[in-house]
């Protein structure tokens, strides 16, 4: 399945044990074994055929497709609004990619479509993302729209327990995905990556590289 073989690609580069050997080198953990597995400053692999076209609806209610209306280069996150847990790291990790990136000539739109589409509406989904990014744009729609641009994406997502406080808490997907301006899936991003690191990644794509 190509979505295992991106998480053991990952896995492999980015969360290896305590201590990793290859090419007769032995590594400390797991920064020092990405740093060797790949030269500074390069992407990490891309392995499969993800994305496609799609339709959805941003917090102004406007109708929303795979490619940015400015032709900005996009980083994309499968999430939801009011999260605690892997998208309270993602979601300011993307604001601070595009602040970075801005800085270096680099405009890029940070984008998130919901698993929780009944909480996370045209109305309501805008707010919480703008805390993290001014231009951070929502994307929201029906259960059949969401459940296709998921497949599209090979986004798995289910609600594994109900918090009496914030409602159903979801496990879902947790790469950001970096498309370029039309849409198309560039590379993964690993939100373990830190700021510097992932801006690296992604001006290694785009212009400013």
């Amino acid at each position: 399945m190509v979505q295992l073989r991106i998480l053991l690609a990952a896995a492999l580069a980015l969360a290896a044990g305590p201590a990793a050997a290859h090419d007769g080198v032995t590594h400390a953990g797991p920064a020092e074994t990405a740093a060797h597995a790949a030269p500074e400053g390069a992407p990490l692999p891309f392995l499969g055929d993800l994305g496609g076209a799609f339709t959805l609806t941003d917090q102004t209610g406007a109708a929303r497709g795979q490619a940015d209306p400015r032709g900005r280069p996009q980083l994309l996150f499968f999430g939801y609004a009011n999260c605690r847990s892997i998208c309270s790291v993602a979601l300011p990790l993307m604001g601070e990619i595009a602040r970075r990136a801005t800085a270096e000539g680099v405009d890029l739109a940070p984008v998130m479509i919901t698993v929780d589409p009944a909480r996370d509406t045209a109305q309501t989904i805008g707010p919480p993302l703008a805390l993290h990014h001014p231009d951070f744009t929502g994307l929201t729609g029906t259960e059949a729209d969401l459940t296709g641009v998921y497949d599209l994406f090979q986004v798995s997502h289910e609600v594994v327990f109900e918090d009496p406080d914030a409602g159903p808490v979801y496990a879902h997907g947790s790469f950001i995905y970096l498309l370029d301006p039309a849409g198309e899936v560039l590379t993964l991003i690993p939100p373990i990556l830190s700021a510097e690191q992932a801006t690296r990644i992604v001006l290694s794509y785009t212009a400013g590289g």
